[in-house]
């Protein structure tokens, strides 16, 4: 007996959705080594004041995307029950939480990364690095339905703690929602 129409349906979206995920993963695998247009090796002193800049901007993009990331697809669906099981569209929020747990942590070590270059901002996220690497798993804990109310309060504890270290080094960082292909990608 064939399943009804819906459950075939959710099943082809899941299926394209982590299709192109994957394709759009090793799209982006590739790194940007061209060289600059002027040529020049040896950093200047603009150039480092530049990269400091730069790296407070990039450190609240990373980390505004995963607070988004977070909040949407982990913290939200599991207060509103939808891990349990029986809940409607179970499988499904719990593949995009998934993703979403590896994404945020993905985006979180290039946030400590980019902080690397502003020395108030390194101060502020360094002690944060063993939290941040506790949720290397939690990603494939939320996909096989397996997380706790401790594991999704990690998350949050995480995230909090990432804002208020750009906060008191004066890097502002809000939710930003990525979208689905972000998230894949």
């Amino acid at each position: 007996m064939s399943p009804p129409v819906p459950a075939r349906l959710r099943r082809a979206v899941v299926a394209l959705l982590l299709s192109c995920a994957l394709l759009a993963t090793t799209a982006a695998c590739g790194g940007d080594d061209t060289p600059s247009a002027s040529g020049s090796a040896s950093p200047t002193s603009s150039g480092t004041f530049e990269q400091q800049r730069l790296a407070k901007t990039r450190f609240v993009a990373n980390a505004g995307l995963a607070a988004g990331a977070t909040y949407q697809w982990i913290v939200k669906p599991y207060r509103e029950g939808r891990f349990t099981k029986g809940a409607d569209g179970r499988t499904f929020a719990l593949v995009k939480a998934g993703l979403a747990g590896t994404f945020a942590y993905n985006r979180l070590k290039a946030a400590v990364n980019n902080a690397k270059g502003d020395p108030l901002l390194s101060k502020a996220v360094a002690p944060l690095t063993a939290g941040i690497e506790s949720l290397r798993e939690l990603g494939t804990k939320l996909r096989k339905g397996e997380a706790s109310d401790a594991d999704v309060g990690t998350f949050e504890d995480v995230i909090t703690s990432v804002k208020d270290a750009g906060r008191s080094a004066g890097a502002e960082v809000t939710d930003q929602v990525p979208s689905t292909s972000q998230l894949g990608g």
